[in-house]
Parts: structure tokens; sequence; C-alpha cells
């Protein structure tokens, strides 16, 4: 039986990286008088490593060897995210960044229907339950039995670890969920720990690898607006993902 559904944030429930994150990075940098840029094609590059903090980390390794990290970096970094997190969520809140396509729709059929909701994100709980509240409803937040979100496991995505302990905080078995997912190191520790995963693409994550997927889409489509399958078995394309097409795919035989 599907007793519950389990979403990634970024790029899952909205497409927040482009237009969200990466700006709010950039308005973190220039307030610590940083000359740090990331243009769009730098930022989806950057996205092949999970975490803010990480990502930072990453840059500076990476991209800016003439900068001398100080004696504190470590702090700098943890700063300069609080920074961005107060930036990202100042965006979210003039409604600039929408839920995509179905999403909303099926939050709103999972939740009539009595399932359990839940999210598994590496973002800061402070950017889940902004995004909710502004995006979706005021009380959105309270719609999520469980919300797994930043730092609570030290190993993030692609380790299963946000997931596993997802489960495990919900009493769950991965037979009796589903996950939703945007990025192959998403799917990736979706997969790990055993759940069976229908991936929502975006701009950044379209040529990703997603392999062992459930189903890969464009979106979750509406009536108005129907979504594609882009995976092998496009013939079995829905016009929309609602319950009873989930309720198919979980019912199917195999191995997620």
């Amino acid at each position: 039986m599907l007793r519950a559904l389990l979403f990634d944030v970024d790029g899952t429930l909205a497409d927040t990286e482009r237009d969200g994150h990466r700006p709010a990075f950039n308005a973190a940098f220039r307030e610590f008088g940083l000359d740090w840029t990331w243009d769009v094609a730098l930022y989806g590059e950057l996205l092949a490593v999970t975490g803010g903090k990480e990502r930072i980390r990453h840059y500076v390794a990476r991209h800016r060897p003439d900068f001398t990290p100080p004696a504190d970096f470590d702090a700098l970094v943890v700063e300069l995210h609080r920074a961005k997190t107060r930036h990202y969520t100042a965006l979210v809140e003039t409604g600039a960044l929408p839920l995509r396509p179905g999403v909303k729709r099926l939050l709103h059929e999972a939740r009539d229907a009595g399932l359990i909701l839940a999210i598994a994100t590496t973002t800061t709980p402070e950017n889940v339950t902004a995004l909710l509240r502004h995006s979706l409803a005021t009380d959105a937040p309270d719609w999520f039995t469980l919300i797994a979100a930043g730092d609570i496991v030290p190993a993030k995505k692609p380790a299963p670890d946000i997931y596993l302990w997802a489960l495990d905080r919900l009493g769950l078995s991965a037979a009796e969920c589903l996950a939703f997912e945007d990025s192959r190191n998403g799917l990736r520790a979706a997969l790990g720990a055993g759940l069976r995963t229908v991936v929502t693409v975006n701009d950044y994550t379209r040529d990703d690898d997603f392999s062992g997927a459930h189903a890969v889409l464009t979106d979750l489509g509406e009536p108005d607006a129907p979504c594609t399958r882009l995976d092998s078995a496009g013939q079995d394309a829905p016009a929309w993902v609602d319950l009873s097409r989930l309720r198919d795919w979980r019912a199917q035989v195999g191995s997620p």
C-alpha cells in the first residue's frame, strides 16, 4: 500500500536554483565585500556539489586560487550561508518562485486521501518553510508530517542518509513510499534508501543520467498542460500525474 510521498525541494517543488538560490548567493557575496559572482552556467556546474556551505568551499578550492582563506574560513562560510538564506527567504516572500506544474494539485490530492507527506532535502529548514508558506499556503508546513532538512545528517545527497533518517522517523518502509527528485544526486540518494523514485527534470538536470528512476518526466503536468515522459517508457506517458497513477506505478513489480 502506498502510504507516503517524500519530496525533495529545490528543483522538485519549485525551480528555485537559477533564479532563487543563485542570486541569493551573489547577494551574500556582495554583502561581505567579495568579488565572487556565480553566473547561470557556473551555478549549473556547482550544483553537482550538494549543500550550500559545501558548494562555497568547492568554489573557492576549484575556481578561486587567488583567494587566501582566512584562519576562520569555516566561520566565514557559515556566515555567508546564513546571509544567503536571509536573501533567499526575502526573495521567496515576494512570490517570485511559484511551485512547478502539478505540485500543488498533487499535494492537495494526496492530503485529501490521507497520505503522509514528508520533505527530504539538504536545503535549510528556513528555506523550506518560506517556500511552502509563500508558494503553497500559509499553513503548508503543517501539511507535512516530517520536514527532514539541513544538516540533520552529516552525509548529504547522493548519500541516502536523509531518506533513511526520514523513513526511520516516519516508521515506514521504503516499500510504502514514493520519492520525488529532480537531479541525479537526489535520485541516487533515494535509490540508496530503497525508494522507488519519480523524477521531474529542470533546465539544469535535463541531461543527467536517471538510470533507476521509475519515471522521468518534464513535470507533474496539469489537465490543461500535459507533461511529457522522457524515459524509455515514454509510451506510458500520463497527461498528468495523479494519485491513481502513482498507486499504479508503486504496485508494479520490481526493485526501485
